[in-house]
């Protein structure tokens, strides 16, 4: 679940538009987006959020569990789209459906910019949890807390490789539920709510230095993961052929 919209997030100074985009933001209850595109489109943003979570939010409302559960649920042909993106990324990385809320969001939200053609090219951030469609090779600098490696290490994404998620899960850092004490866990996908699912996933797994290889082993074994790199204390620990480490 994103963190609450108030609290400040240190690491979106770290962003850089580039050439062609520009920066703005969108808030909507819990959701708290940081946004590049071709021009502000805040209001249109604004709009769009609202109706991507209007059918989450009456399926909660109907399905308490949906919001609590930390198990995959089964599955419900009869749910929005959204919600069902949600629960299979939640089973394939065998965690709870909100676990792909953060993901699932920002990439919805992203395609429908896209495909209402309000811009040709987008970044959507909400909470770590990032989805990217840009026509250039992108950066993403990895957040990690207190380690020294934090700010100081970044992943390459090299245009070819977009549309995809980058989300980030840590058992120190934010509001999210961890069940790990990593300092951070980076996951790519093509699937946004399955980088968002499956990084939860990993960072449950982190209980100290020696868990890295635990993590991706585990990695390997999650069907549409192209990439996860691993941060514990002062190591840093990598898996996936989309993984190219670039110093920040």
């Amino acid at each position: 679940m994103p963190v609450a919209s108030s609290e400040v997030r240190h690491y979106r100074t770290w962003f850089r538009p580039g050439e062609g985009l520009v920066a703005f933001r969108v808030v909507y209850k819990e959701t708290d987006l940081a946004i590049l595109a071709e021009r502000d489109l805040s209001l249109e943003g604004l709009r769009l959020v609202r109706e991507i979570r209007a059918p989450l939010e009456r399926y909660i409302g109907n399905h308490p569990e949906f919001l609590t559960a930390l198990k995959p649920l089964p599955e419900d042909p009869e749910a929005p789209e959204l919600v069902r993106r949600m629960m299979l990324a939640a089973r394939t990385a065998r965690v709870g459906p909100m676990a792909a809320v953060a993901g699932a969001i920002a990439e919805a939200l992203g395609r429908r910019l896209l495909e209402e053609g309000r811009t040709s090219q987008v970044v959507v951030e909400n909470g770590g949890d990032i989805f990217l469609a840009l026509r250039r090779p992108a950066t993403v600098a990895l957040f990690a807390g207190e380690s020294p490696l934090s700010g100081r290490v970044g992943l390459r994404l090299p245009a070819e490789l977009m549309p995809c998620g980058v989300c980030t899960s840590s058992g120190k850092i934010g509001h999210s539920l961890s069940l790990g004490r990593a300092e951070a866990v980076c996951v790519i996908a093509g699937d946004t709510a399955l980088a968002d699912a499956a990084a939860t996933a990993l960072a449950n797994l982190v209980k100290g230095r020696r868990s890295l290889k635990k993590v991706l082993a585990r990695a390997g074994e999650i069907p549409g993961l192209m990439g996860v790199v691993a941060v514990v204390e002062d190591e840093i620990g990598a898996w996936g052929p989309a993984v190219e480490l670039v110093p920040l």
